[in-house]
């Protein structure tokens, strides 16, 4: 999957699904997105509305906050994980270490309790919407 499919499959087709699962390279291109959206947003803040407070940065954090716990919760059931650990990333660093460990673990090869693999082969599957 490329970083443009990943960006319109967790802002659109996908935004709220929690069901299902993610490739590791739809995550972690999403949340390649979501680093470059919030630096063009925060330079935009403090440059052009010359704003401290980050209104613009506040809005894209808020639209976005939907999809990035929806692609991470995917994420975990393509390890046959349930979606609830993300609640780890509250416990300070062993937490963090533990989730992104997991969030780089390769795929579970076949089916699993979460449905089948958001792959074929060495392909990413583009989902229906």
């Amino acid at each position: 999957m490329d970083f443009a499919t990943a960006a319109k499959i967790c802002m659109i087709s996908r935004y709220a699904r929690f069901g299902g699962r993610s490739s590791r390279s739809e995550f972690w291109f999403f949340q390649l997105f979501l680093i470059l959206v919030s630096l063009v947003t925060w330079v935009i803040d403090e440059t052009i509305l010359n704003n401290e407070l980050g209104p613009l940065s506040l809005i894209v954090s808020i639209i976005t906050l939907i999809p990035t716990f929806a692609v991470g919760s995917r994420r975990l059931h393509d390890i046959d994980k349930s979606g609830w650990w993300q609640l780890l990333w509250l416990v300070p660093l062993i937490g963090w270490i533990v989730l992104l460990v997991w969030w780089a673990t390769k795929s579970d090869a076949g089916d699993n309790r979460f449905g089948s693999p958001p792959f074929i082969g060495t392909q990413d599957a583009i989902p229906a919407t």
